[in-house]
């Protein structure tokens, strides 16, 4: 048997010992990790050499009771007991529904007794209460206005407590949380906000002047500058050691009728995010599906340690502006077993425009995205186009992206800053399926009013200042791109600051038999075309190792100023 043992605080990992399998004739490791432990829920990863749906279905057992079965390598629990050891176990098959199995007793026929992984030792957290909402007066029947209950519950549970929201549909218009929070939403349980216009949801400040007049306090912020906004659906400020979890939803409320509507999109006070954190540190969403945001669904803002699991994110494919998660000027983000399908970019990492940046000095760093999957957005990984702090070290590992415009996608600009720095982005083992164009570096982004002029577009070099971004290492590895249509690849630098490094290996792209045409990039110099190949321009050093281009029209690679080319 073998054996590994989580300590008891459930925050690190230790050294794990792996049981070796084959696989489709693939000889894989098979190991089971925890990645998270709270009172009363847990993540575990099934490393079966499967990208975000194992392999194959497995039936967790805790304490030889069996709990859920799971295709997901992300896979949350939920309903433990608080200060509790535990043993996780995870074998091969599936319980049937009808199944008895009370008790752990019995098992059915298509479940193996053997365990898959290596078993997991964990001991759950203390907790002092639970506040129901219910007893605080909310009544979950869709039409009451549970608001102030639910906030009455916030405001009165204890550090190390939980509130629960059980089945039932709780109306609100917005809620505020606070430092040392758990919430829990139940299964069939939904927070819905009915904020059908601007009159009904509180603003924030965009930047609140200190009584001195030498400091600000920034509350409200829109697409990279310090403005008045309205609240969040769910709102953090300045707090920590919160955790949002469960296997309920929470429903921005948001439709074409209201916050979409063609002249509400653009305006300020600017729209709700679903979940809005400004300044926060140590937070966990954990479960939970979050859908019909006004305009970004989730929102961390100068935060730090802010963790994702196997959460849901789903809006409409035509909602406005309804980025699936944007982390701004944030440090230590993981986003680990999500699905997105949106009306936007699915992760949109940002790091503020020239005052934030030059004011604060904080890129977005440290961004660790893993077994998730995105589909149906414009981008599926965005970096941009609101930049001008930076972006430096970020893992994309064991995705799928699926139907989106573009796959990588970053978007920068003359203006941006000097630093406006894009640096160790790393994409390993992507799968991408009918990406219209999968590479995507977009130094001409023809955003803001001044997006068009001359000097944001000129293909000439300029002298470079400190209005110029600067882009430095970018490497894609284990990349298949299946279903392609516009183009493979459509790299595009400053001339006078050009791409420090580009390295793809084993990497490839073919194009769908009757792909579409569009434009690979919001750039006046990509024009339409469909089944283009692999465009690099303005980089100093290109390394391509075992790179393919199946079914272009016309040539697979086209470079233009590449200093160094090293091609295999």
């Amino acid at each position: 048997m073998y054996h590994v043992e989580l300590p008891r605080s459930g925050e690190v990992c230790p050294p794990r010992t792996a049981l070796l399998e084959y696989l489709d004739g693939v000889k894989i490791r098979m190991e089971m990790k925890m990645l998270f432990v709270s009172a009363r829920n847990a993540v575990v990863e099934l490393c079966d050499g499967g990208t975000y749906h194992t392999k194959e279905t497995y039936s967790i057992f805790l304490n030889g009771k069996y709990v859920i079965s799971t295709d997901k390598v992300i896979t949350n629990l939920f309903g433990l007991f608080p200060d509790t050891a535990y043993r996780l176990e995870a074998k091969p098959g599936k319980c049937v529904e009808d199944a008895d199995i009370t008790g752990g007793q019995a098992v059915p026929d298509d479940v193996q007794e053997e365990a898959a992984f290596p078993f997991v030792d964990f001991h759950t957290k203390e907790e002092s209460v639970t506040l129901n909402v219910r007893d605080f007066g909310a009544a979950g029947d869709g039409i009451k206005d549970d608001t102030i209950y639910l906030q009455a519950a916030i405001a009165a549970c204890p550090p190390d407590g939980r509130v629960l929201v059980p089945a039932g549909t709780y109306k609100i218009c917005c809620l505020f949380l606070k430092s040392n929070l758990k919430i829990c939403l139940e299964k069939g349980a939904v927070i819905r906000a009915e904020a059908a216009s601007r009159d009904t949801v509180p603003l924030l400040p965009g930047m609140v002047e200190t009584w001195d007049e030498k400091g600000e306090y920034n509350l409200g912020t829109w697409e990279g500058n310090p403005l008045i906004s309205h609240t969040g659906i769910l709102t953090g400020l300045y707090l920590e050691n919160v955790e949002i979890y469960g296997e309920g939803v929470i429903d921005g409320g948001a439709s074409f009728d209201t916050w979409w509507k063609k002249d509400q999109t653009k305006i300020l006070p600017a729209r709700p995010r679903l979940l809005f954190l400004n300044h926060c540190n140590h937070v966990t969403i954990q479960g939970l599906l979050f859908t019909n945001s006004p305009s970004w669904n989730l929102h961390p803002y100068f935060c730090e340690d802010i963790s994702f699991f196997g959460t849901e994110v789903v809006n409409p494919a035509d909602s406005p502006n309804t980025d699936g998660l944007d982390p701004e000027s944030c440090r230590g983000v993981k986003i680990l077993g999500m699905h997105f399908s949106v009306g936007d970019d699915c992760i949109a990492v940002k790091a503020g425009k020239i005052y934030m940046a030059k004011t604060y000095h904080t890129p977005c760093r440290d961004i660790e995205i893993r077994q998730c999957l995105l589909e149906n957005g414009h981008g599926a990984v965005t970096i941009g186009s609101e930049m001008a702090g930076g972006v430096i070290s970020m893992k994309v590992e064991d995705c799928i992206f699926r139907n989106t415009d573009r796959g990588l996608r970053i978007k920068t600009r003359r203006g941006r800053g000097k630093d406006a720095i894009v640096d160790e982005i790393f994409f390993h083992r992507i799968q991408m399926d009918h990406v219209m164009t999968p590479l995507v570096v977009n130094c001409f982004y023809f955003c803001d009013p001044d997006g068009h002029t001359t000097y944001v577009q000129q293909r000439e070099g300029i002298p470079a200042d400190e209005r110029t971004p600067d882009i430095r290492k970018l490497a894609f590895k284990e990349i298949e791109c299946t279903g392609c249509e516009v183009q493979a690849a459509y790299i595009e630098g400053l001339p006078e600051k050009m791409i420090d490094e580009l390295v793809l290996e084993n990497v490839s792209f073919s194009f769908a038999e009757n792909a579409a045409s569009g434009e690979p990039a919001m750039t006046e110099g990509a024009g339409n075309c469909s089944k283009k190949g692999f465009f690099a321009s303005n980089v100093k050093t290109l390394l391509l190792r075992d790179v393919a281009v199946h079914g272009q029209e016309g040539q697979d690679f086209i470079f233009n100023n590449i200093q160094q080319i090293e091609q295999e």
